[in-house]
């Protein structure tokens, strides 16, 4: 690899750019300074590019900031043999060439001033103001010979903390990056990989999370030809193959370009070819590949609403593949991305995937954040809708890592755990029932939108309804579910162990795995047995059937009342008036009464057996007032719920023959009473207040499913 270039057929957004001749520009740094107060001739190219984007800007500052570069690097000299200076300068031409403010292009410029010569911060603060003291301090590494090993973990750790305040920071890091390796051909095979690495896992999904995809796709592919040499080999021998294949997709943006004319759309259309890396997934993922696989096509328009008229226009003339849409400027990308994409058939019958969208969105695509110049001047019309993707300058994962890191102090494990972070590639974004949102990386469950939304208020959590409907707390959530989280008033409330089973997040982990830590798990909780209602007389099972009686409900045979047989009520759905039963004859004469609903009644019918009619006696007619009935509770678990139900139950004039507990799941128990109702007319309010009991979400009849039974 060229210690100036990228690979030798690259296709990156940078071929056909102009690039800093290092040599050049090292001869021109050795060469003096110019006269006083006019552009040094090593720093005039930044300058014409920093004027294409800002027509406005105030070189001055950038003139003062490479001279003090230039003085204080003078005599340093790259691995390579360039002039130090030659690396700011390539640093700021690459933000320059993005849009980067004038602000940034001086801090790139002074960016290794102050770890690597005499000046201090003091004095980049004296001449140049705080912003740009701040960006530079916020790059600086740390010293080895005062953190050792832990220096390059605690120097990202210090990084993120900046970005949280300035996203500059990371912005001039990257493009340090990039240059970096560019030129990684000098250094030792190992410290290669290594860096390779870092960049890898680090970096690149940071510069995905801030947009910049210009810095993505080369570092991605210079990273690839590093740590994949073979398969980079491979890849490249193909796109040099099919060269001639991207004039399939050049045709069709001829087509596509006459189509608009038409249709009176200003447009470019060009064709925008695949990265490396990028024609190496679709070479994995596809068993053909043809050329047009090796690019796309752009169409560029003017506002949001030609991007949409585009669209209309290129479905009804082409062929579209329907399945390949996706509208992200309705809903854009965690990172600020905002396009439409669609695929039409080629004459040949291939697929040309094209993204449309405005001049406006693809600088934000291309650049990122750094396309915004200033993020933290006063806009001005200032946003009105509260959500994470309004503020670019503090972006929903960025607030989740600083929140996190700031609980784990030992270096090791905040790096593997940013490093698990950064892994998890692509975000989503979860409503709450109380209208706002929750950014979430992809695969979250109910567990990690818990601590995202509440922090450590998390461990409080005690259930969720997703889309209206209750849900497990491993629920994995997807973009655009609607998710209510339900919470226990017991603050002394606190999660499982097995809650890390579900937790994707690293700030979800780290605090579990805190609160685990003070407070040491209890064994896991044995069956409950049936709960006694006097002393030394243990309970009958909640689905004993009741004992023969005198009931009052009536028996009739061929229209005639069989008054005197003798009646069960089912112990299976125990039923009360007014509901709809329904008997069947049993051994010794008996009649057991089941609820026309009840399972039992579908099973005899099924086999043969014939039911008996009927019907419960006139209110005025004689027998026992007493009713019996079994209730299923399904709750969430929590402390003192037990006695909770009961005083409620109680309070109804309820008296409880027998109940039952089953064993936690999953946060979740099954409470099952058999009670003795003085009055049948009353089973609706009682059942109401057990669901007022906090912690309970259903209560129902036994003898039928439950609406929310074991997930």
């Amino acid at each position: 690899m060229s210690t100036d270039a990228t690979p030798e057929g690259v296709p990156g957004r940078w071929r056909g750019r102009a690039r800093l001749d290092l040599r050049r520009l090292g001869r021109v740094a050795l060469g003096g300074s110019g006269s006083r107060g006019r552009m040094p001739d090593a720093i005039d190219h930044v300058a014409k590019v920093h004027r294409a984007h800002h027509p406005g800007a105030d070189l001055d500052i950038l003139r003062r900031a490479y001279l003090l570069a230039e003085s204080s690097h003078r005599g340093q000299t790259r691995k390579s043999g360039e002039p130090y200076i030659t690396h700011p300068l390539a640093v700021t031409l690459i933000l320059a060439e993005l849009g980067a403010e004038t602000t940034t292009l001086t801090a790139s410029l002074l960016h290794d001033t102050v770890e690597d010569t005499e000046v201090t911060l003091d004095q980049v603060r004296g001449q140049f103001g705080e912003e740009v003291r701040f960006l530079v301090d916020g790059v600086t590494k740390l010293e080895k010979v005062d953190y050792g090993a832990a220096a390059e973990p605690e120097t990202f750790r210090k990084m993120l903390v900046a970005t949280g305040n300035d996203v500059r920071v990371m912005s001039i890091k990257l493009a340090d990056r990039l240059h970096n390796m560019r030129t990684l051909g000098v250094m030792r095979p190992e410290k290669q990989v290594r860096i390779a690495k870092v960049t890898r896992d680090v970096l690149i999904p940071l510069a995905e999370r801030l947009g910049v995809q210009a810095l993505k796709t080369e570092l991605e592919d210079l990273v690839f030809a590093i740590l994949h040499p073979e398969e980079y080999a491979r890849t490249r021998e193909f796109v040099l193959g099919h060269a001639g294949g991207l004039a399939t997709l050049e045709a069709t943006a001829e087509r596509v370009r006459a189509v608009l004319r038409e249709a009176d759309i200003a447009a470019d259309v060009l064709v925008k070819q695949r990265h490396f890396v990028s024609v190496h997934r679709v070479l994995l993922n596809r068993a053909e590949v043809t050329g047009s696989d090796l690019g796309r096509l752009l169409v560029l328009v003017a506002e949001d609403a030609d991007c949409y008229g585009v669209l209309g226009e290129l479905h009804t003339c082409f062929t579209p593949f329907i399945s390949e849409f996706k509208d992200f400027i309705a809903t854009p990308k965690f990172n600020l991305y905002q396009s439409l994409h669609t695929a039409v058939a080629c004459p040949g019958g291939e697929a040309a995937q094209v993204l449309i969208r405005t001049h406006q969105m693809h600088r934000v695509a291309e650049a990122g954040v750094v396309a915004l110049g200033n993020p933290y001047a006063a806009p001005e019309t200032p946003d009105a809708t509260d959500g994470e993707r309004v503020d670019p300058t503090r972006p929903g994962w960025l607030s989740r890592l600083l929140e996190w890191q700031q609980a784990t102090p030992d270096p090791d494990t905040f790096w593997t755990s940013l490093r698990d972070e950064l892994a998890l590639d692509r975000e989503i974004t979860v409503f709450r029932a109380d209208g706002g949102t929750i950014g979430l990386p992809a695969g979250s469950s109910c567990v990690d939108a818990a601590y995202a939304q509440h922090g450590d208020g998390g461990h409080r959590c005690i259930g969720a309804r997703v889309n209206g409907r209750l849900a497990t707390l491993s629920t994995v959530l997807r973009d655009g579910d609607t998710l209510q989280l339900l919470m226990s008033r017991d603050s002394a409330s606190g999660p499982s162990p097995d809650w890390l089973e579900h937790a994707r997040t690293p700030a979800a982990r780290i605090a579990i795995e805190r609160w685990l830590s003070t407070h040491p798990a209890a064994e896991a909780a044995p069956p409950v047995p049936p709960v006694p209602l006097a002393p030394g007389r243990p309970c009958p099972p909640p689905r004993a059937t009741a004992p023969a009686a005198r009931w009052p409900v009536v028996v009739t045979a061929d229209g005639a009342d069989l008054a005197a047989a003798s009646v069960r009520l089912a112990g299976c759905c125990t039923p009360v008036p007014p509901d709809e039963v329904t008997g069947f004859a049993v051994r010794g004469g008996a009649v057991t009464v089941h609820r026309a609903q009840c399972p039992a009644v579908h099973r005899m019918v099924a086999s043969g057996r014939q039911p008996v009619g009927i019907r419960w006696n006139s209110p005025g007619g004689g027998g026992a007032r007493d009713y019996r009935v079994t209730l299923r509770a399904e709750s969430f678990s929590r402390p003192h719920l037990l006695a909770d139900l009961t005083e409620a139950i109680a309070a109804e004039g309820a008296a409880v023959i027998s109940a039952a507990v089953e064993p936690p799941h999953e946060q979740r128990v099954r409470h099952t009473y058999t009670l003795q109702l003085p009055d049948a007319g009353r089973l609706p309010e009682l059942m109401r207040a057990m669901r007022r009991v906090p912690g309970v979400y259903d209560v129902a009849r036994a003898g039928r499913p439950v609406a929310t039974a074991r997930l």
